[in-house]
C-alpha cells in the first residue's frame, strides 16, 4: 500500500469517527430540545409546565428500555445498518414534533425519539475499536462520546436561541433536517460493520454477567443520582429564570449559551482527569453542581455566574461516567446498561421536577437537584474509602 493510500485510509477513518460523533450530538440534542422550549410548548399545546415535562421524561424512559433491548435483539445486525435506521427514525420523530398540534401527538413523536436515542448511543459508544487502529481507540472513543457531552450542554441553548426568533417548532424542524443530513453522511462515511465475531457466545455472555456484579452497580447508582438530580432542576430552568429572576427570552437564550460554553470546557477538562481518577473527578463535578443549584435557589449569586458554574460541573459528568464504565471493562452490554440508567434518570428527574414545579414554588426544583447531586458526591466518597480499606 502506498503512502497516499495509507493517508487516504486514515482520513476516511477520522471522517467516520467524526460522523458518529455528529450522530451522537444530534440524538442527544433532540432529546434535550424541550428543556429550553418548555414554556412555549406548554402554552401552545394547552398543558401545564409539569405536563409538558413529560416530553422529557417519556423520551428518557423509552431510551432506557430501548438501549439494552436493542443491544440484545439486534446484536446480529450490521452496526452501520442499525445506525442509519435509527437516525432516520430520529428525523421522522423531530419533524413530527414540529408539526404536532396536540400533546398526544407530541408524546408519540417523543417515543420514537427515545427509541433512536437508546439504540444509537448504545451501539455508537463502542465503535472506536471498529473504526481505528488499536493505538487510536482511546482518542476515537473520546471524540464519539464528546458528541453526547457537548450536545447535553449546547443543544438546549442553541434550540432556545433559535426559538426566541422563530418559535419552538422551528427548533424541532431544524433538528429533523440535521438528522436527515446525518443519514446521508453516515451512509457515505461508515464502512460495513458486521457484528463482532463471537459476540453472542455463551462465554461472552458469562463474562458480561460476571462483570455486572462488580463496580458497574456503583457507577449505575451514581449515574442515577447525578443525572436525575440535574434534570429535576434543569428541565425547569427556563420557568425558574422567568419567575424568580424575571428574565426574558433573550436573556435566557444568552444565559443558556454561556452555560453551554462552560459545559464544553467542563467536558474536555474533566475527560483529561477522569481517565486517571474518575471517582475523584465525579466528586468535584457533583459538588460544583450542588453549590450552583443551591446558589440559584438562594439567589446567592447572579444567575449567569451560577449557570456557568453549573455548566462546568455537568459538562464533565457524561464523559467521566462513561470513562469509568470503560475503565472497569464494560463492553456493548455495559454501555447499553449505562445508557439505560442515564436515560431512565432523565425520565425520573424531569418527572419528579414536574410534580414539584406544579405543587411547590419553582425554586424547590433547585433544592431537589442539589440534594440528589450532594448524595451522589457522598456515595462516591464513601465507596472510594471502603474500596481502599478493603484492598
Amino acid at each position: 500500500m502506498t503512502t497516499t493510500d495509507i493517508s487516504g485510509a486514515v482520513r476516511a477513518r477520522r471522517l467516520a469517527v467524526t460522523s458518529v460523533a455528529m450522530g451522537t450530538f444530534t440524538i442527544v440534542s433532540s432529546e434535550m430540545l424541550p428543556v429550553g422550549l418548555l414554556t412555549s410548548i406548554a402554552s401552545d399545546l394547552g398543558v401545564s409546565t409539569g405536563t409538558a415535562g413529560l416530553t422529557m421524561s417519556l423520551t428518557g424512559l423509552v431510551a432506557a428500555v430501548a438501549a439494552p433491548v436493542l443491544a440484545v435483539t439486534a446484536r446480529e445486525i450490521d452496526r452501520r445498518t442499525i445506525l442509519l435506521g435509527l437516525m432516520a427514525v430520529l428525523a421522522v420523530a423531530d419533524l413530527a414534533g414540529a408539526l404536532a398540534q396536540n400533546h398526544l401527538v407530541m408524546l408519540a413523536a417523543r417515543v420514537l425519539t427515545g427509541v433512536s436515542i437508546g439504540g444509537f448511543w448504545a451501539f455508537a459508544a463502542g465503535l472506536g475499536t471498529r473504526l481505528v487502529p488499536e493505538r487510536a481507540v482511546g482518542r476515537a472513543t473520546s471524540i464519539i462520546l464528546s458528541g453526547v457531552s457537548v450536545a447535553s450542554v449546547l443543544g438546549v441553548p442553541a434550540a432556545t436561541f433559535v426559538s426566541s426568533y422563530a418559535g419552538w417548532r422551528s427548533a424541532f424542524a431544524a433538528a429533523g433536517v440535521l438528522a436527515l443530513g446525518l443519514v446521508v453522511l453516515l451512509a457515505v462515511t461508515l464502512p460495513p460493520l458486521p457484528p463482532p465475531a463471537g459476540s453472542s457466545t455463551s462465554a461472552a455472555r458469562e463474562k458480561r454477567l460476571s462483570w455486572l456484579s462488580g463496580p458497574l452497580n456503583v457507577v449505575l447508582l451514581l449515574t442515577a443520582l447525578t443525572v436525575s438530580g440535574h434534570f429535576a432542576a434543569y428541565t425547569y430552568v427556563r420557568p425558574f429564570l422567568e419567575r424568580v429572576s424575571l428574565a426574558g427570552a433573550a436573556f435566557i437564550g444568552v444565559a443558556l449559551l454561556l452555560y453551554g460554553a462552560a459545559g464544553v470546557a467542563g467536558n474536555f477538562a474533566a475527560g483529561a482527569r477522569a481517565a486517571r481518577n474518575p471517582r475523584a473527578t465525579l466528586i468535584v463535578l457533583t459538588g460544583l453542581m450542588t453549590l450552583s443549584m443551591a446558589a440559584l435557589a438562594l439567589s446567592a449569586l447572579p444567575p449567569l455566574v451560577a449557570l456557568v458554574a453549573w455548566g462546568l460541573g455537568y459538562g464533565g459528568v457524561g464523559v467521566t461516567l462513561q470513562l469509568w464504565i470503560m475503565r472497569e471493562g464494560g463492553g456493548e452490554l455495559g454501555t447499553a446498561l449505562f445508557v439505560g440508567s442515564f436515560n431512565v434518570s432523565i425520565a425520573l428527574g424531569s418527572f419528579a421536577g414536574g410534580r414539584i414545579a406544579d405543587g411547590l414554588p419553582i425554586s424547590a426544583v433547585m433544592w431537589a437537584g442539589a440534594g440528589l447531586t450532594l448524595v451522589s458526591a457522598i456515595v462516591a466518597g464513601i465507596w472510594g474509602r471502603s474500596r481502599t480499606s478493603g484492598s
